[in-house]
């Protein structure tokens, strides 16, 4: 029989695909900008001026320029997601497709952040180093295993983890120049399962798949897919910092793409009778992926209104275009395994922040931003989702001491309700909505040196 070549050839390429798409609530595609509690309080308005936020480093290097001190952050971000399913779908050769709607699929995920700036000093007084380790993409969804949609998906589980290195030049006393060196890691793994009853018998007689006495009938005979793979890549950062006045800051940022050949496996498991029949075309094997993360370019000003009043305005730009498609290939010979079309587009991000000194010891933050989604309504699956969605947000900071600062932030996100109509590896077909929301929660503390 070869009726498991086009399956292979879909579920790997659908499995990879979705590890890419797997996303999250809290920001468009499965970006995460959650390095700052600070930025989280004004709905991530100052990401590119970053006065006074140890953030700089991955935000906007060149701001690094405006620190005196050697300053250390740490930030821990809680992420709430809940994304409820409704609706149903069809086999391959057209019979109800059995299971529950897939219970909340979002995990409370735990995202830390670590930053150090290191101002110079002597003849080098107008270089500043800064290192952090953050993690810019990714998350986990979790579905139950015998839901409706578990030939589209189950598990989707990335780690992208990025440690970065930077440094600034002020040029001037209100012009600075930064850049920075990234190292990230990437680890994907995603699950799904496979209808091989339907596939067996639509692929012999398809007037089986309705026989009882056919050992092999839609949904009798699921298999299960687990496609994991990692890689180490570089990629690099640069940004500018500008103060024409005592009360205008501008900062521009930009972020490269980073390239990555994912390596890795894809385990299949089958019933011993499919086993039997498929030989083979069942065996697990290793393949590799690119996939590359995308460029991330951000431009800010803040305008301080009095000596305790800021606003900020931020616009970022995602290039989620990068993901246009997904190529699977067989390690062994390096020849195409699957193809999957992506289709996402460049994203944007506006958000509008202040915040108001309430007295030498609290800050207070609130902001709200708009986020668009790369998704579209042909292409998007269960393992993501996304839609456009809106942020509001408020933050406290408490100046300790003259060398510490705690900050705390709230994000509530509504998510618009995105529709599915996906045919999964197994060709079944499921159709839908979500209904979507998260909360996060962050807090950090910074400490000059």
């Amino acid at each position: 029989m070869q009726v498991h070549g086009f399956m292979r050839l879909s579920v790997l390429a659908l499995g990879v695909a979705g590890a890419l798409a797997m996303g999250n609530a809290q920001a468009s595609g499965f970006q995460i900008r959650e390095n700052s509690a600070q930025n989280m309080g004004r709905a991530f308005a100052g990401m590119a001026t970053s006065i006074g936020d140890a953030a700089a480093v991955t935000n906007n290097p060149a701001a690094m320029s405006t620190f005196e001190e050697t300053t250390v952050r740490n930030d821990i971000s809680l992420i709430d997601l809940t994304a409820d399913f409704e609706g149903g779908g069809t086999t391959a050769v057209g019979t109800p497709l059995s299971g529950n709607d897939g219970g909340d699929p979002g995990d409370l995920a735990v995202v830390p952040a670590l930053a150090a700036v290191i101002p110079l000093s002597g003849a080098l007084d107008n270089v500043t180093f800064g290192a952090s380790v953050t993690a810019p993409f990714g998350l986990k969804t979790e579905y139950d295993r015998n839901w409706v949609g578990r030939y589209n998906a189950v598990t989707s589980d990335v780690k992208i983890v990025d440690l970065t290195l930077a440094a600034s030049i002020a040029i001037t006393d209100r012009f600075s120049v930064g850049v920075g060196l990234i190292t990230e890691r990437a680890d994907v793994t995603l699950t799904n399962a496979i209808d091989y009853g339907t596939a067996i018998c639509a692929a012999g007689n398809p007037a089986n798949c309705f026989n009882p006495a056919f050992p092999f009938r839609p949904q009798q005979n699921d298999g299960f897919l687990e496609v994991a793979g990692d890689d180490t890549s570089v990629g690099w950062l640069v940004g500018l910092h500008a103060r024409p006045t005592d009360r205008l800051t501008i900062g521009l940022s930009h972020r490269s793409e980073i390239d990555h050949d994912l390596e890795g496996t894809a385990d299949f498991t089958a019933p011993a009778a499919v086993t039997a029949a498929l030989g083979p075309q069942v065996a697990d094997q290793a393949i590799y992926a690119p996939l590359t993360t995308p460029s991330v370019t951000t431009v800010g000003v803040r305008f301080d209104v009095t000596d305790d009043a800021r606003v900020m305005l931020d616009y970022q730009r995602t290039g989620w275009s990068s993901l246009d498609a997904v190529r699977i290939f067989r390690s062994a010979n390096n020849t195409l395994l699957g193809f999957e079309e992506f289709n996402w587009k460049d994203s944007d991000l506006w958000a509008l922040g202040g915040e108001f000194d309430l007295s030498d010891a609290f800050t207070l933050r609130a902001g709200v931003a708009m986020d668009e989604t790369p998704s579209n309504d042909d292409d998007r699956t269960p393992r993501l989702p996304d839609e456009d969605r809106m942020l509001y947000s408020f933050g406290l900071s408490w100046k300790v001491s003259e060398r510490m600062t705690v900050d705390a932030a709230y994000t509530r996100i509504e998510i618009d309700d995105p529709t599915v109509d996906a045919v999964s590896s197994s060709s079944s077909r499921l159709t839908g909505e979500f209904d979507g929301y998260a909360n996060l929660f962050g807090i950090g503390a910074q400490i000059k040196f």
